[in-house]
């Protein structure tokens, strides 16, 4: 769209739920709040409901209290886990892998942090689930919303075990199913409500409050609309993931290809540059806070800082929710480059949908050529760039992030570029990295400065083979968890008692994650032998 025709538009209407909003630059400076609804007639068919019945404790109040018997090492960490009678989903496969683990850890508080991280998501984020019809809700964990970018990671870790275990893999093709309606109907948007099959009421969102988006979306719902690559970049690879561990082409249905398309369509619009030849200002996306409003406004009529053509695709904001400060959010691009990619595998396997794959292949490598050409320089990968010649050098503890990057497959852990740039990302040269008298790492605006997240050390791990940095990682993440043996979002340097989120589902799965590829990579670190573990073989 034409900035100028979205002027144009001032007299015409935004349908957001139950409330018609008027749009165009004139509303950015009005009152008005979009609100979002309050509730769904219905009874929910999910395993929340059964829970119910046994009195089952919130998990964000069980969360910030130790629980159970503590560890026979040194840290003594609480056994985490809640009642099985209160658990959101049971699986055999996933139990097997923690008695695997916990008798081959050597160190009974790391064995005690998988044991209450590996199932997290499982036991407390399936707020519905109804295989029947091929639905499932998967919470965050201490915020009720689907995030797109959240769901692809916490079940990244139980990917092995698709293939031998059906019932985990159904669950899993119902948030891929539940998704792909989200993703079809508005693709600019990372964050969702319950489908209104599931009956659970709607959540009120402070911070969407007051917050104009164009495309319109209806709250009732969307959760949040903001619009980040790398959403869209975990529908495709939960997708992938299950595909390739299941062969299971019945995934590839009319809705999933439908959000496919729209992915393309996102694509496509924002790789363009903020001025066409004539000047005209191009926008498909823009978001912005009212006045007053926890959000607060975004410059240029929603739209943030001009760009130019490079390749890549542009974002509107990060992984952490924040905004971004350039559109081209290098880690974002490395991983939809890969994403994509792996999309056009899957595709040319199941023999589905060939001019896709095409377009796939095509964009994958259209992007990871403008990632070294425009974001390299000297060594040093940029965060952000905007095609202009500016560069903010710096990373973000979310992944998609710079330190993820091997992570993410993008690159080798010894390319040069990485390890210099990594060198420079876990120091001050880093405005976000920060270290106390016991915990270090990289944090982001999304807190403050020093508030760095147990995440970048996990991410750390992933990005080296010394065996001594490793330890170094793991432990500091082993030795701050609050005395509650689980992965929090954050800690202050200056007091490690202090953190936020208790529960965040995304954090346990990630570090669990982290250990599975060091039961594979590096055994003898963290077992009493030296034989190599994968789930489910």
């Amino acid at each position: 769209m034409l900035f100028g025709n979205f002027i144009n538009g001032l007299n015409d209407s935004w349908d957001v739920g139950s409330l018609t909003l008027p749009y165009g630059l004139g509303y950015l400076w009005g009152a008005a709040k979009m609100k979002l609804g309050l509730g769904v007639a219905g009874i929910a068919i999910s395993l929340v409901a059964a829970t119910a019945q046994v009195d089952c404790p919130d998990y964000t109040t069980y969360a910030q209290s130790p629980q159970g018997n503590p560890s026979s090492g040194p840290l003594g960490l609480p056994y985490m886990r809640p009642d099985p009678a209160c658990r959101t989903f049971n699986s055999t496969s996933v139990e097997k892998v923690i008695l695997d683990m916990k008798s081959r850890l050597k160190d009974p508080d790391v064995a005690r942090l998988f044991e209450n991280t590996f199932p997290n998501t499982l036991d407390t984020t399936v707020k519905y689930y109804n295989k029947g019809e091929n639905l499932a809700f998967i919470i965050t964990g201490d915020i009720t919303a689907q995030w797109l970018r959240d769901t692809g990671n916490q079940f990244a870790h139980y990917h092995t075990l698709l293939s031998v275990d059906a019932d985990l893999a159904n669950l899993v093709k119902a948030v891929i199913n539940n998704e792909a309606r989200y993703v079809s109907q508005y693709p600019y948007c990372g964050a969702f409500q319950p489908p209104p099959e599931s009956g659970l009421g709607l959540s009120v969102n402070d911070w969407a409050l007051g917050v104009l988006v164009n495309p319109p979306v209806n709250n009732q719902t969307v959760f949040e609309c903001k619009y980040e690559i790398d959403s869209l970049c975990g529908f495709i690879k939960l997708s992938s993931s299950y595909y390739e561990a299941t062969k299971d082409a019945s995934m590839m249905n009319a809705e999933w290809l439908a959000a496919i398309d729209q992915i393309f369509r996102v694509i496509n619009e924002q790789s363009q540059a903020s001025f066409d030849a004539d000047w005209n200002f191009i926008s498909y996306y823009n978001w912005t806070g009212l006045a007053g409003s926890l959000a607060g406004a975004v410059n240029n009529g929603g739209n943030g800082e001009p760009k130019g053509y490079t390749g890549m695709v542009g974002t509107h904001h990060r992984p952490s929710d924040d905004l971004s400060t350039f559109a081209f959010l290098t880690p974002a691009n490395a991983m939809l480059s890969v994403q994509l990619s792996n999309l056009a595998t899957i595709l040319d396997h199941a023999g589905v949908a060939p001019e896709v794959s095409s377009q796939a292949k095509h964009w994958s490598k259209t992007i990871e050529q403008a990632v070294w050409e425009h974001t390299v320089v000297d060594g040093i990968f940029a965060y952000e760039t905007n095609g202009l010649g500016s560069r903010y050098v710096m990373d973000d503890a979310n992944v998609p992030s710079l330190l993820s990057l091997p992570y993410l497959g993008f690159l080798d852990m010894n390319h040069p570029d990485y390890v210099k740039t990594k060198k420079m990302l876990m120091s001050r040269g880093n405005p976000y990295y920060a270290k106390g008298r016991s915990f270090s790492g990289i944090g982001g605006p999304h807190i403050d400065a020093w508030n760095p997240w147990p995440m970048s050390q996990v991410t750390n791990i992933f990005g080296t083979n010394d065996d001594e940095e490793i330890l170094t990682s793991l432990y500091t993440i082993v030795n701050n968890t609050g005395g509650l043996g689980l992965i929090h979002e954050s800690i202050n340097i200056y007091d490690v008692s202090d953190y936020t989120r208790p529960w965040f589902a995304w954090a346990n799965s990630y570090f669990s994650e982290m250990l599975l590829d060091l039961a594979q990579r590096k055994p003898h670190l963290i077992f009493t032998d030296n034989k190599p573990y994968t789930p489910g073989q």
